[in-house]
């Protein structure tokens, strides 16, 4: 926690990112007389990055260009921009995987085939962070992941957007500047009016259930190595009858295969499938140096039952 002196910080009673007209967090002996006076405003120095933008083209090196500019001392750090384009649940799925290994930070993601239109720009405080992008559900996995919005606010506050700003690249022209002035120290508050967390769009929640002999599920999500997360979370696994060295059975519309259960890839033959827990703790489909999505057409929303056999 720091004291910076901004025009934001000259007046009015002492606050914080959360809430800039609420109590201050560091007014202490050690803090005394300057809380008076001042914001105390935590800088959260980290800013990552989330979209479909690709990397042929310029879009990403610009809006890294303009959080320079803005707030020379915040690290950007890409989380990836190859989501596959307009692919909002993807996003959302890989946005959620990457958060809890950061400390504090603003997290920006754009997968925004609504730019342009009605839908709102929203700053989401959850877990510590601040999440920024488009109210298109984006978001929504990842701040549930760390335990649930606590205050959002429309990103209306114009003048700290760009000046002529475009219709097609809020990334640059509204997000980026907001995420970097965030980062910097500024209240959550000052970025717009606030909302009703209940208003924020959320995508609907994977579904699962575990039956007498195995579990029902569905595909969440397919990697670049073609490795396909069900919604059934790895702890759950071993109440499925899921554990090392059983096999199991997929059965989906248009397809069933046998395969085991393992904690590793190298306990099959190269090409052979297995079901296994992966790096997120959720159970996950695997072909031993192969594509398991591209060889048994499996995507998301898939619903899938596993049969221990």
């Amino acid at each position: 926690m720091v004291l910076l002196v901004t025009p934001q910080a000259l007046d009015g009673p002492p606050g914080n990112i959360a809430d800039p007209g609420g109590p201050c967090p560091r007014e202490t002996k050690s803090c005394g007389y300057l809380c008076l006076k001042l914001r105390c405003v935590a800088q959260l120095h980290c800013l990552t990055f989330l979209t479909d933008y690709g990397l042929e083209d310029a879009f990403v090196a610009v809006c890294h260009g303009v959080v320079s500019q803005i707030a020379p001392d915040v690290q950007v750090t890409d989380i990836t921009h190859l989501i596959p384009l307009g692919d909002i649940r993807r996003g959302a799925v890989v946005l959620a995987q990457a958060v809890p290994y950061f400390p504090p930070a603003v997290h920006v993601a754009v997968v925004d085939p609504g730019v342009g239109t009605a839908r709102r720009g929203v700053a989401v405080e959850a877990g510590g962070s601040l999440f920024v992008g488009p109210d298109n559900g984006l978001l929504s996995v990842a701040v549930a992941a760390v335990g649930g919005a606590v205050r959002a606010v429309s990103l209306t506050n114009r003048s700290l957007w760009r000046d002529g700003t475009s219709a097609t690249f809020h990334g640059r022209d509204i997000f980026m500047p907001v995420a970097a002035r965030l980062a910097a120290g500024l209240a959550l508050g000052q970025a717009g009016d606030p909302v009703e967390v209940t208003s924020l769009v959320t995508l609907p929640q994977p579904e699962y259930r575990i039956t007498g002999n195995g579990a029902q599920a569905e595909v969440v999500t397919a990697d670049g190595f073609g490795n396909v997360q069900l919604s059934l979370p790895g702890a759950d696994a071993p109440r499925a009858g899921l554990i090392p060295g059983t096999a199991v059975t997929l059965a989906w519309d248009g397809g069933e295969v046998t395969m085991p259960f393992v904690t590793t890839f190298g306990e099959v033959a190269p090409g052979e499938p297995l079901c296994y827990r992966d790096s997120g703790d959720w159970v996950a489909i695997a072909v031993a140096n192969g594509d398991a999505a591209r060889r048994f057409g499996l995507r998301p929303g898939t619903r899938i039952t596993l049969t221990v056999t």
